[in-house]
């Protein structure tokens, strides 16, 4: 069928700047959605009734007019981070034409002499500000999609906060218009005011002195987390989160969640990991929050209450850690009933009556034992001896397919 549903990319330098496919579609649209900045680009030529979007956004007068000539103007490449992207979810491909300019992350790629291909974007439009920790190595090459005009000054501040106080900053306004700007300096004694509230952040991560430099594996360091001691340690938490094995865009119950080190963990390995983090103490509940932010994972959905009551209603999950109350009526049960098919479930116990619990779940569901040992060297008097952490009894069940 022919697409009743155009939607046009359109950049700085406005109608004189499209291709002839984009402004026939314009010219020939009965209706034209847009942002009031987009839409004041359009020449008088285009007659097609004007539309801004409603607040709050929602794109229902666009799919009420299904099988009328419609046209959408987005920004640059409407396919990132754009508006093409959330139509293209509830309209047919036959039915949708995206016509695209190029990008802004490819205008200030293209102005930095930056290989796009080797450089990391963030967005924070709408979005916290502390996704940016995840991606501060040194050397790493950011572009961050700025929410507005503050958004630059905001993340020198967090980089000063981190330790990335070297990091070199350029902010672009306006890229490819003729009032586009470019304006640069370093997070340590980054002067510029507010910028134009449409702009992109680009940012060369150099680490300072002070900087806590953290792999993107799994077994952060334990000082990594703020905790109270209810912390899975640092061996047993890489050999969890092995177990746990997190693939894009799974989710994942963390119950009993202490900090919440597994789940932040599981949500670092992809930026599609979804964790859900479990907890009843709210001095714990206070810790996942702020290791959250500083991880770089702020999307960590924190459930507050004890299982098994607290997951009623929650989303089904891809994979289970339990850490805490696998003793607790109903919780095991619970969560391997709610585990979508073909999930893993991962529990550690430390005593008898946990291990017991354990070991009565692989009886009637299968599954896998293993005990954990590790030891670290401390000093005897004038020598080293090793000490023995309590043991650690790891139980890996994968839910049948058929189940």
């Amino acid at each position: 069928m022919t697409p009743w549903l155009t939607v046009v990319g359109i950049g700085e330098d406005g109608f004189s700047g499209l291709g002839k496919q984009a402004r026939r579609a314009l010219l020939g649209a009965r209706q034209i959605f847009g942002s009031p900045r987009q839409l004041a680009l359009l020449p008088r030529c285009v007659t097609g009734t004007q539309a801004p979007w409603p607040s709050p956004f929602s794109l229902a007068p666009v799919l009420a007019r299904r099988g009328e000539p419609v046209c959408v103007l987005a920004s640059g490449d409407p396919m990132f981070y754009g508006v093409g992207a959330s139509l293209a979810r509830q309209v047919p491909a036959a039915e949708l034409q995206v016509l695209s300019m190029p990008s802004s992350c490819a205008l200030a790629a293209a102005r930095l002499g930056w290989p796009l291909q080797e450089v990391q974007v963030v967005s924070v439009v709408a979005r916290p500000l502390a996704a940016i920790n995840a991606h501060l190595y040194s050397g790493m090459r950011l572009l961050v999609l700025s929410n507005d005009g503050d958004s630059p000054a905001a993340v020198a501040a967090l980089l000063r906060e981190r330790g990335f106080g070297p990091s070199r900053l350029h902010v672009f306004e306006h890229l490819g218009g003729p009032e586009e700007r470019h304006v640069a300096g370093h997070a340590d004694d980054w002067a510029h005011g507010p910028q134009a509230p449409l702009n992109l952040l680009a940012i060369e991560c150099l680490a300072g002195p002070q900087a806590t430099l953290l792999s993107p594996l799994a077994g952060l360091p334990d000082q990594a987390f703020r905790h109270d001691g209810q912390l899975t340690k640092r061996d047993i938490r890489a050999i969890t989160l092995a177990r746990l094995a997190p693939r894009p865009g799974e989710l994942l119950w963390d119950v009993g969640a202490g900090c919440g080190s597994i789940g932040i963990e599981w949500m670092r390995a992809h930026p599609s990991c979804r964790a859900l983090a479990v907890e009843a103490d709210e001095g714990r509940q206070g810790f996942i929050e702020f290791n959250r932010e500083a991880l770089g994972v702020p999307g960590l959905n924190l459930v507050r209450g004890t299982a098994p009551d607290a997951l009623d209603g929650l989303e089904r999950p891809d994979a289970v850690f339990i850490g805490g109350g696998v003793t607790r009526d109903g919780v095991l049960a619970r969560c391997w009933s709610a585990l979508r098919p073909g999930g893993r479930l991962v529990a550690n116990a430390v005593t008898l009556q946990s291990e017991l619990a354990l070991a009565h779940f692989r009886q009637g569901h299968g599954g896998e034992l293993t005990r954990l040992h590790v030891a670290h060297a401390q000093p005897l008097g004038h020598f080293d001896t090793w000490r023995q952490a309590l043991p650690i009894t790891l139980l890996e069940a994968i839910k049948p397919l058929d189940a």
